[in-house]
């Protein structure tokens, strides 16, 4: 029986790719209009190809952009990115369809929930308040809580205890096969793939089960449970 759900939240519950994509090219507008130098589509690749190395949450990254296209941090560059950025984000960031109707849909099931994630607390929880998905979570786990990122098990171990099951009653549902399912996996939980979040173009999640819309998950605990949430 399916007592637990634990959701990864970027390309799960949120388009987060759709979001940065277009953050980031309102972004590379604002520093070159500040004076920034190169091509668009040229800034945008190195933009990218720095958060595939680094990691999607650099929060340095315009400054380190400065370093290698000036030699320096121009100030006035960097706020005109910045501020770039955070309008785009803020008007952006939306939830896929039908993550409000599958949350409330497991809370009238009497399914506990939370979310993992590698980003910063801090940002998880302005994500999750902004798009109003606050009263479903009462708390999270990230990456900053144990100093390690997926696959590593303990942000799966201490969801479980957050969640109070076991893994065999629980789901993890997220987009990344090599850290979301093998992770959980670690951890002794099922798993679900959000086949409709992946930008790897992966052709096996290895996950028990993969769902091309949010709100397959609702079917699968009823079909996992029976009656006993009919």
């Amino acid at each position: 029986m399916i007592k637990g759900v634990i959701f990864d939240i970027d390309n799960t519950l949120t388009d987060f790719m759709k979001m940065k994509r277009t953050a980031v090219d309102a972004a590379v507008e604002g520093m070159m209009d500040a004076g920034l130098p190169g091509a668009k589509d040229e800034l945008v690749k190195e933009f990218f190809d720095h958060y595939w190395k680094e990691g999607i949450e650099d929060q340095k990254i315009f400054d380190k952009i400065l370093k290698v296209k000036l030699g320096h941090i121009d100030y006035k560059i960097l706020a005109s990115g910045i501020l770039a950025y955070r309008r785009s984000k803020n008007g952006t960031m939306t939830l896929y369809p039908r993550v409000n109707q599958t949350l409330i849909e497991l809370m009238k099931m009497g399914i506990k929930q939370t979310v993992i994630s590698d980003a910063p607390k801090m940002e998880v929880w302005l994500r999750i308040v902004s798009l109003g998905l606050h009263h479903y979570f009462d708390e999270i786990i990230t990456s900053e809580d144990f100093g390690v990122k997926k696959p590593d098990p303990k942000p799966f171990r201490r969801a479980l205890e957050v969640l109070g099951t076991r893994g065999d009653e629980t789901l993890m549902i997220g987009d990344w096969p090599d850290r979301d399912i093998k992770g959980a996996q670690g951890a002794g939980i099922r798993t679900v793939w959000a086949k409709y979040g992946d930008t790897f173009e992966t052709k096996e999640s290895g996950a028990e089960f993969d769902i091309d819309d949010i709100y397959d998950v609702v079917g699968i605990i009823r079909k996992e449970n029976g009656a006993a949430v009919a």
